[in-house]
């Protein structure tokens, strides 16, 4: 899978007395790098202003309006700067905009025999400029690694990933919606979350009881088309084989009303009180179609945990490839860096090795709820590769929203056990534990098989206040 594209407003910065005619080959330049990388532009033509550069009041007014009249496209805005450009023009821009959408402000480097007035543009200065300007205006924005960089250069096209990736996160979370399907079971205190926190955040929660879910579920006719079309779903998505008939249509029907929940709803990503009323009163196990719900990018969480559920979807949204939620599980013998990560489980198929599946009977608990009562987990491998790591949680206490974030690598260690199961392998990792510890975040923390902690890191802490601690130390603070 692949990323959503993102349309960013590009506004270019010129300053008089500066060589003006840089400006408009500054401009196709990085209209050509936006169009390589997939990416849509909106920005001022050449016959708006001069090289489509902005260098006054009115120029910055009529990029506010163009911006203004592409609000709801616009995900993110990149300023970039050929000459010194005029700091008040930028700055007044973006403030009479209004998109509120991360900014990212970029210069073009020098060339260090070609430094004569026709050809010098100090925009290694007036980078610095346009960046006080902002913070004044109170406008958050972020930075490429380089303080200049030409956009041909491969350091600034990850730069634009990178900000891609923040846009997606940012514009992601605000105004998501979630639903949670049961109750948090009642020995699970850890995944108590604040629904208020989220609403001041701009994240929906709504909930729906079992008892509705399995009332809709018996009203439906075992030949419904939707059930029997549910059914063939289930079997193509995993090896089904040992899958009881009985178990196979409880499943195809519960399926059928959660996938029509979530569509009438609009959710970004559901919480599912998976155990133990689902087992003693339903008959099934919902890992499979939890499973096939983040393989399909809706992100659903393990035991009614909505804020691991949010975590999963800003990992989507920075990586575009489904991710999952686990357990920080086991020690792996006496390696102090490595640990198993496991959930029994509903993983989607396309983190195991060969995205190979199948649904199995979940033996930790067919003694208590009997054999019948407990088909419908998935189990597998994760496949080695990099991967991120985030918890995101509500703080009651501070009224704060808080979060980890860091980079690892999933191995290719094997260990015999059900479920879906991963090792990691994370420098520091016993720093990150106490860390975890010290500060009461929960056992669950959300996976993505992409290196996207710097993205996800910028977009909670820069655009939508979050305190985050990042555990790469190469990170600096926010």
């Amino acid at each position: 899978m692949t990323a959503p594209h993102v349309t960013l407003g590009v506004i270019v910065g010129s300053r008089r007395f500066f060589p003006a005619h840089l400006c408009a080959e500054a401009r196709a330049t990085m209209l050509q790098v936006l169009e390589a990388e997939g990416m849509r532009a909106v920005a001022l033509s050449t016959e708006d202003t001069p090289g489509g550069a902005i260098e006054c009041l009115e120029h910055a007014q009529r990029c506010a309006a163009l911006f203004r009249a592409h609000r709801e496209e616009i995900d993110g805005i990149v300023v970039t700067l050929p000459n010194f450009g005029d700091e008040r023009a930028v700055a007044n821009a973006l403030h009479l905009a209004g998109l509120n959408v991360p900014v990212l402000v970029h210069a073009f480097p020098d060339v260090a025999d070609r430094m004569t007035p026709a050809e010098r543009r100090d925009s290694f200065c007036g980078k610095i400029s346009v960046c006080n300007n902002l913070r004044q205006y109170g406008i958050p924005f972020s930075l490429t690694q380089q303080h200049t960089v030409h956009p041909a250069q491969e350091g600034f096209r990850a730069d634009l990933r990178r900000f891609a990736a923040v846009c997606r996160v940012v514009r992601g979370l605000r105004g998501a919606r979630f639903g949670v399907l049961g109750a948090r079971p009642a020995a699970f205190n850890t995944v108590r979350y604040s629904e208020k926190l989220l609403q001041r955040q701009g994240i929906t929660v709504e909930t729906l009881d079992l008892s509705e879910a399995f009332g809709r579920s018996a009203a439906l006719a075992d030949a419904d088309p939707r059930v029997q079309a549910k059914g063939a779903e289930i079997r193509a998505y995993a090896d089904a084989s040992r899958l009881p008939p009985a178990a196979l249509l409880r499943l195809a029907k519960v399926g059928v009303v959660i996938d029509e929940w979530i569509g009438t709803n609009g959710y970004a990503g559901t919480a599912v009180q998976c155990w133990t009323s689902m087992q003693e009163h339903y008959g099934v196990f919902p890992c499979a179609l939890m499973s096939m719900l983040s393989e399909r990018m809706l992100p659903c969480a393990c035991e009614a945990d909505i804020a691991g559920a949010v975590a999963m979807h800003a990992l989507n949204l920075a990586s575009g490839r489904p991710g999952a939620l686990v357990d920080w599980n086991n020690n792996y013998g006496d390696d102090p860096d490595r640990a198993l990560v496991f959930h029994c489980s509903n993983l989607p198929r396309s983190l195991f090795v060969d995205g190979a599946a199948t649904i199995e009977r979940h033996t930790g608990t067919a003694a208590s709820y009997g054999e019948e009562q407990s088909w419908g987990m998935v189990h597998g491998r994760i496949v080695a590769q990099p991967f991120t790591y985030l918890r995101i949680t509500t703080d009651d206490l501070t009224g704060k929203m808080l979060a980890y974030v860091g980079e690892g690598e999933l191995t290719a260690d094997r260990v015999a056990t059900f479920g879906g199961y991963g090792v990691v392998r994370i420098p520091n990792l016993q720093g990150l534990l106490r860390y975890i510890c010290t500060r009461g975040f929960e056992h669950h923390v959300a996976i993505s098989p992409a290196p996207v902690a710097d993205a996800v890191y910028e977009a909670l802490t820069t655009y939508l206040g979050w305190e985050v601690y990042h555990h790469d130390s190469y990170m600096l603070p926010g």
